[in-house]
């Protein structure tokens, strides 16, 4: 608590215009520092900064880039003993969670997109014989496309991983020439303010980098509606996500859009039992279910459906709630009392339409030192049916839902019943039969026999999921336009 934590527009180190808030630590309810309140005037303020500096950034070569966002990762690795703390406290992750998924993967990103700024990604287009018009001449045509930053991008991030999904955006953003304004979510912004930090000392020009905080909506609305920001990046509720749609439509705003996920789970006849399990209990003991990957339906074959719930209540009652500093701590804190008080109001609404609530996380045994966190233990409710309210809203918590089926088509039609289509997962043996059934989820990803992902693919959402998609190259196709360019032969 004793650093004064500042925001930064245009190279500049600013206090907060309305004050600033207490940033808390949802293992224990202690005060973990205080972040900066913005004005709308500031917002406006680094947005104006952000299209200032975009013309010089675009202009800067493609090797200047690279070198500042490899001077970013390096500069995070030899910061990473006391970030990780940091990131810890202020989202609750685990120890584990914290020091492999955090900072670590904001390394990789910066160090991924670095060497990404050195590659050119226009498209050479093969000569097309053209016959004289009214407009021009005729002849052997050339032509290509030029890949031009979009210009300032407003990015703004989700509180699970807050760094993580910052470095997501900016660096594939920073790498291609746009300036970017920072916004991360109110929960726990005060990582994202020492990766500032950390860039304004590597040497990123006074407005390519600039980040603002607050809880007000209004301040995040301004960049969503302001004529200086050309695209907005935003992770988290599609509740929000339709506000900002709808906001940034009033200027042609592009958007890169990751919304709520409800992941299915198909759990076919044939599936490993125990392959299905641990991708499942992962909704558990990963970051206590807020993640919008995760497998949170799990929509099983009714011949297998006893020995699903069986496995899973079993698994539940092996994993360890509590200090996300202990070792042994598998499923920590959600991020605040509104959250936890959220999903309990879920699984009372799934309990009173006829669920059974086989493991009740809503009140976990826990030690006296942590009764000021937010905590809900692993909870798994069966007996379910397509349209409860469980089954068919994000709950963002350790909950996981069983829905069974009878056949392929059923399951199918189970899988894709939501208004969600991020990313499912399916269990077979029977790759031939996994394959043809995967094509068939109206999801943005699909899983087969494993939760685990690979970087480079394009990730994002079908349906209420979101727009657009980043990861890979295709996170640096995303903040670019295509410009064509032809020319006679």
């Amino acid at each position: 608590m004793a650093k004064h934590y500042r925001m930064l527009i245009g190279g500049e180190w600013v206090d907060g215009a309305s004050g600033s808030r207490p940033i808390i630590n949802p293992a224990n309810g202690d005060t973990v520092g205080e972040a900066p309140q913005a004005s709308v005037e500031q917002a406006e303020a680094a947005a104006q900064a952000a299209r200032s500096a975009f013309p010089g950034w675009w202009a800067t070569p493609p090797a200047e880039r690279a070198r500042l966002l490899q001077a970013v990762a390096d500069r995070l690795r030899e910061r990473q003993p006391d970030l990780v703390p940091l990131i810890i406290s202020e989202t609750g992750a685990t120890a584990m969670v914290g020091s492999r998924m955090q900072v670590a993967v904001a390394i990789e990103r910066f160090e991924r997109y670095a060497k990404g700024a050195l590659r050119d990604h226009s498209i050479p287009l093969t000569p097309s014989p053209t016959a004289t018009t009214p407009l021009a001449p005729g002849g052997l045509i050339g032509a290509m496309v030029n890949r031009q930053p979009v210009g300032v991008v407003a990015c703004i991030s989700p509180y699970n991983f807050p760094m993580v999904n910052m470095a997501g955006k900016i660096a594939p953003a920073l790498a291609v020439g746009c300036t970017v304004v920072m916004k991360p979510a109110p929960q726990d912004p005060l990582a994202v303010i020492e990766l500032a930090e950390i860039m304004h000392e590597a040497g990123f020009p006074p407005g390519v980098i600039n980040v603002i905080t607050s809880t007000a909506a209004d301040v995040p609305a301004a960049l969503t509606t302001s004529r200086n920001v050309d695209m907005v990046s935003f992770t988290g509720s599609t509740g929000v996500g339709e506000r900002i749609f709808e906001a940034g439509g009033r200027t042609m705003k592009r958007l890169l859009l990751e919304l709520g996920g409800k992941g299915a789970a198909l759990v076919l006849d044939d599936a490993n039992m125990a392959t299905a399990v641990t991708a499942l209990s992962s909704v558990w003991g990963f970051h206590s279910g807020q993640i919008c990957t995760a497998p949170t339906r799990a929509i099983v074959h009714r011949s297998r459906y006893d020995e699903l719930v069986s496995a899973l209540a079993a698994a539940a009652l092996r994993m360890k709630v509590g200090n996300p500093l202990a070792p042994d701590t598998v499923v920590g804190p959600v991020i605040s009392a509104a959250q936890r008080d959220r999903i309990g109001s879920y699984v009372a609404a799934g309990a009173s339409q006829g669920a059974t609530v086989v493991v009740d996380g809503r009140d976990p045994t826990l030690d006296a030192d942590l009764q000021h966190g937010f905590y809900v233990g692993p909870t798994l409710l069966a007996d379910c049916h397509p349209d409860m309210t469980p089954v068919q809203e994000e709950i963002f918590g350790p909950v996981i839902v069983v829905v069974p089926f009878d056949d392929d088509d059923e399951g199918i039609a189970i899988s894709n019943g939501t208004d969600f289509g991020l990313y499912d997962y399916v269990f077979s043996q029977n790759t031939e039969r996994a394959f043809r059934l995967a094509k068939q989820l109206r999801s943005g990803n699909v899983g087969i026999n494993t939760a685990q992902r690979n970087h480079d693919t394009p990730f994002g959402g079908f349906k209420m999921s979101g727009i657009g998609r980043d990861g890979g190259d295709f996170g640096m196709l995303a903040y670019t336009e295509m410009q064509s360019i032809v020319w006679p032969g």
